[in-house]
């Protein structure tokens, strides 16, 4: 395709005011723009604004598509929700960004691919993914180690993508639930093309999720106890139009510190997971192929069965096949001579079976004989190899 690049912002916390909307407007004429929302297409030409910046400034979501292979996620969370050190276990510039600017931490999550397939409906992908922010900010720490394992996974599709020596790199702490993930957190890993293999790998250390984590009736209780300062404090923000950061802050404080699964378990390097991946995904192809070879041996055992009760039926009834030999020839037809011939091979196979080679060989001979003026069946004659009988 010609070149192409998608540009998409969302501001989900507090929407644009006009003022703002003004201010984005004027880095763009052709954008289409919202109260919540900035897109923008290009077949030529570049964006004049700075994506970085307008996620300092305006907006809590962003995403990039490229037709030459980028696809990348930008995603504001406010910083009182996320620490910035909890953060930089899982950075891999330029796959894993983080930066903070006053009142926020962006991350940014990149993925390249050169060489790759246009990926379809990777430009319809933030609403899917947006919902990572929120679960970021209320603890939940898998998608950064997807995008921790899809960096480090396109050492599989770029063998420079990264330098040797960053193969003894330990694992960040494994949060639970890999083996789990939300929707969104999938969503995200289809757009950084995180191989399935190491995924799998990643997960064989991440323990389940508490099923009881978010009780209703815990979360309930909970509430009930907040001093009725901290109420009011929440409710009036509620108010103001935060509603939304209310929520990622109470789950937030319910739940309280991301938990990992730094509990005494070894952490594998960057070499062993990616080994462990490929020796999944050698043993899938594999299993896949022994499963295609007895496919196929169940075809061939009944095309052979086929071919048996084929010729048990011709043997029964050689007259009526050496007259449709005859028939077929007479056409000149080249599909009919090939007919001619498949069936010809059939009577010298049930000849050889039944002790007549030498009265196939007779009656073939005579019939060669006959159609030597026919030179494009006489080859397909001697392509067959129809000449004497054989053993069948």
């Amino acid at each position: 395709m010609s070149e192409y690049q998608y540009y998409e912002f969302l501001a989900v916390d507090r929407p644009l005011d006009e003022r703002q909307q003004a201010e984005v407007r004027a880095l763009s004429t052709r954008a289409r723009i919202t109260a919540t929302s900035f897109t923008n297409e290009y077949h030529w030409g570049d964006f004049g604004g700075d994506p970085r910046r307008m996620m300092e400034r305006y907006y809590d979501a962003h995403l990039y598509v490229t037709s030459w292979g980028t696809h990348q996620v930008m995603l504001r969370v406010p910083r009182a929700l996320l620490d910035l050190k909890a953060v930089e276990q899982y950075l891999i510039d330029p796959h894993v960004t983080a930066w903070t600017s006053k009142e926020h931490l962006i991350l940014g999550l990149t993925s390249e691919d050169e060489g790759g397939d246009w990926v379809e409906g990777a430009e319809d992908s933030l609403s899917a993914i947006v919902g990572v922010r929120a679960e970021l900010a209320s603890g939940d720490l898998r998608s950064l180690h997807l995008a921790w394992l899809a960096g480090y996974g396109a050492w599989e599709r770029d063998e420079d993508a990264f330098d040797y020596d960053e193969e003894d790199e330990l694992e960040p702490p494994v949060p639970a639930g890999l083996g789990s993930l939300t929707a969104p957190q999938r969503a995200l890993a289809d757009l950084l093309r995180l191989d399935a293999d190491l995924l799998t790998v990643a997960a064989q250390t991440s323990p389940a999720l508490a099923e009881t984590r978010d009780d209703p009736r815990k979360l309930a209780r909970w509430l009930k106890d907040l001093p009725s300062g901290d109420k009011e404090t929440l409710l009036f923000q509620v108010a103001q139009g935060h509603g939304a950061r209310v929520q990622m802050e109470l789950l937030r404080r319910f739940r309280g510190d991301p938990g990992t699964s730094d509990d005494g378990r070894s952490r594998r390097t960057v070499a062993e997971l990616l080994d462990a991946a490929a020796k999944i995904r050698q043993e899938r192809h594999r299993q896949a192929e022994v499963a295609l070879a007895a496919q196929e041996a169940r075809r061939a055992q009944e095309r052979e069965l086929a071919r048996d009760k084929r010729l048990d039926a011709l043997a029964r009834d050689q007259e009526t096949a050496w007259a449709r030999v005859d028939a077929l020839i007479d056409t000149r037809r080249q599909g009919d001579y090939d007919a001619a011939v498949e069936i010809l091979q059939d009577l010298q196979v049930v000849a050889s079976r039944g002790g007549q080679a030498e009265e196939f060989t007779r009656r073939f001979s005579l019939l060669r004989q006959q159609h030597l003026r026919k030179p494009s069946l006489i080859a397909r004659f001697d392509r067959a190899g129809i000449t004497a009988a054989s053993a069948g």
